[in-house]
């Protein structure tokens, strides 16, 4: 029997805390081209679901969005697009020779922009990758939970990918960021019933309340029924 058969836990999305989610939706639409739904973008596999906080976001966040590009000619069209729309640069240690591009949105949550011929997300979409902070073994325990394949695995660096494609969810492996301050952006998943939630525990999981949990590295997700 697969862990198919024992789970039906889904990715629903992406949950970002936002001093304006309207506005945030907005942005994100425009960056990604796609409409916005009040304070929630269907992105291709996932949506990106913005919630209200009055909390604004001070230290370098643990997962960022690395977004694709075509040509040179695209790359620079979609920094373009990113600074119209009210996003930045910003500098979060990156080397001045690397292609890709570090910008953050308008509340300060960064993104890359790759350059084209990138062969890791050459088989993705225009969210290449969901790149979070994590260990290896965090990207083993996503890879149970969801049931995806890895796709890379190398060292502490793992990814995984659906199997029916789209975007990758990438972990970079020690160093790992500070975990002294709220998430502002988690993992939202929808599962089943009450047997996908204790696989969840059986996996590595640690259960809080009202529907979140930990992952083994301490990061918090939110399940809701599906």
């Amino acid at each position: 029997m697969t862990l198919h058969d024992h789970v039906a836990i889904t990715l629903i999305g992406l949950r970002c805390l936002a001093l304006d989610p309207g506005a945030q939706a907005r942005f994100w639409a425009g960056v990604l081209d796609l409409p916005a739904d009040g304070e929630t973008v269907a992105a291709p596999g996932f949506c990106l679901r913005f919630v209200l906080t009055d909390r604004p976001k001070t230290v370098q966040a643990r997962i960022h969005l690395d977004l694709t590009s075509g040509s040179p000619d695209d790359q620079r069209a979609h920094v373009a697009t990113v600074l119209r729309l009210g996003g930045q640069h910003v500098d979060v240690g990156q080397d001045p020779s690397e292609r890709h591009v570090v910008l953050a949105d308008p509340e300060g949550n960064e993104l890359c922009v790759i350059p084209p011929g990138s062969r890791f997300l050459a088989d993705t979409g225009r969210i290449g990758a969901v790149n979070c902070d994590g260990t290896h073994a965090l990207g083993v325990f996503w890879s149970r939970v969801l049931d995806w394949p890895l796709v890379w695995d190398e060292g502490e660096e793992t990814a995984i990918q659906s199997p029916d494609g789209g975007s990758k969810l990438t972990w970079s492996g020690p160093p790992l960021m500070a975990r002294d301050t709220p998430e502002r952006i988690s993992f939202q998943l929808a599962a089943q019933g009450s047997e996908d939630l204790a696989r969840l525990v059986e996996l590595g999981a640690t259960a809080l309340s009202d529907g979140w949990f930990l992952d083994p590295d301490g990061n918090e997700f939110l399940v809701t029924s599906a």
